[in-house]
């Protein structure tokens, strides 16, 4: 029995199996992790979300936040944006179903027996782990409950920029989906950059990548995360960056997942159904 984490899909649904292919995974014995962003851009959104639920508890599944976009579309009537290929899953016959599975993803998944944490894009340099889970527990409950609509239709939106324990209401709700969903760049004392979407090349003086930020809380936690295609695989500071930009012609790279063994970095060339920028 083996365990993957696999990067971004966004829809690549036939790159993803082909990738699995590569390492005879048997949906039957293994188990497959995923960092996030199931759907949208590429061709095959519907297809992805179809077999991964079909994995049933084979598959652990966050939430990424073109998976939330998803939901505030066929959900809470958010615009579609052109570049989205949503339209297969908004018209699909299990559609409510699929979404109804979606929505109950998490937005942190920890694995204690294997001492990995699964997030989709960032954790603030304030937060230690068992705060982060108490955030996402709190965001979860909201997008399983009854009130999930209300959220959907306010979740967008920059502020606030920085974590405080006092926030409340959908100021603190809009802060940790940013964080779970969005973050890439911040300041050493958590200040949020969202508007920051390129490598690793330093965007202003004082910006760091939230995993390099000096005594995060999480330092000595192993993350597993998504999200961040531009700087492609990387793993350092107890970190593994896993999407390497399948959608955009980069590849799709997996994990098999050890707590004591080195984990093996698995990757797919991929064609790419979108132009960079």
């Amino acid at each position: 029995m083996a365990t993957y984490a696999i990067g971004d899909i966004q829809g690549c649904y036939e790159e993803c199996r082909r990738l699995l292919d590569k390492v005879n995974f048997d949906p039957t014995r293994d188990k497959l992790w995923c960092v996030g962003d199931l759907v949208n851009r590429g061709p095959d959104s519907l297809a992805v979300l179809r077999w991964i639920k079909a994995l049933g508890e084979r598959a652990k599944v966050v939430l990424g936040n073109h998976d939330l976009h998803l939901l505030a579309v066929a959900l809470a009537g958010a615009r579609i944006g052109k570049k989205d290929t949503l339209d297969a899953i908004l018209e699909a016959p299990d559609r409510d179903e699929l979404l109804h599975w979606l929505r109950h993803r998490p937005l942190l998944y920890h694995n204690a027996k294997k001492g990995i944490t699964l997030l989709h894009a960032g954790l603030p340099p304030q937060w230690d782990l068992p705060q982060a889970q108490a955030c996402a527990g709190e965001l979860e409950r909201l997008l399983q409950g009854p009130d999930h609509v209300a959220f959907l239709e306010q979740m967008y939106g920059n502020e606030p920029l920085r974590w405080r324990d006092d926030l409340t209401g959908m100021d603190r709700l809009r802060f940790i989906t940013n964080c779970f969903t969005r973050l890439r760049w911040c300041r050493p004392d958590g200040t949020l950059l969202l508007h920051e979407k390129g490598g690793l090349e330093q965007p202003a003086p004082d910006a760091l990548p939230w995993f390099r930020v000096p005594n995060r809380r999480t330092r000595d936690d192993r993350i597993l995360f998504g999200h961040w295609s531009t700087i492609g695989f990387l793993a350092e500071n107890n970190c593994w960056a896993l999407d390497s930009g399948c959608v955009w012609g980069g590849r799709m790279s997996a994990l098999r997942v050890r707590r004591k063994k080195p984990m093996t970095l698995i990757e797919l060339d991929c064609a790419g159904y979108l132009a960079p920028g």
